[in-house]
């Protein structure tokens, strides 16, 4: 074999090693998304809080952290950054006065709707190896894996 014969294993190895071909999936995923929302101006996780707080309403730290699955010292970071873009903002909790509660402005508000316009396309780009019937069916998948039933 020559060294610019090409063999293709790797089609083998992920039907062997689901756990190897989701982790090269997710990082090549999440590569392009990172690269998405770097042409956006919005980071992934600022993104992800400010579409959180959209859909829930105001809430702790701990909560966004927990529900978004970014680690606690991460979140803390994101939400600095959004308050200082104007985006969100902490305010005590009624329900709890020992935390803050983080809650969208309208700016956030306004930067979320942009950056959600270009979210299909990059999506559709991202996945057009898949059918929306397998798309579909990926998102009920990944839902049983991470445990939330989706």
């Amino acid at each position: 074999m020559t060294r610019t014969s090409r063999v293709a294993y790797f089609p083998r190895l992920a039907t062997e090693r689901l756990d190897i071909a989701l982790c090269r999936a997710s990082a090549a995923v999440a590569r392009a998304a990172d690269a998405h929302a770097t042409e956006e101006g919005l980071g992934v996780g600022q993104h992800l809080v400010l579409q959180m707080l959209q859909a829930v309403g105001p809430c702790s730290q701990q909560t966004l952290s927990e529900e978004l699955r970014i680690d606690r010292s991460v979140m803390v970071t994101i939400c600095d950054d959004l308050e200082r873009a104007g985006y969100a903002r902490r305010e005590r909790n009624p329900r709890d006065r020992r935390s803050y509660a983080v809650t969208i402005t309208e700016p956030g508000r306004e930067r979320l709707a942009t950056a959600q316009a270009s979210v299909p396309a990059f999506l559709d780009a991202t996945f057009d190896a898949l059918t929306p019937g397998e798309r579909d069916q990926l998102g009920t998948l990944l839902g049983k894996l991470l445990g939330t039933g989706a």
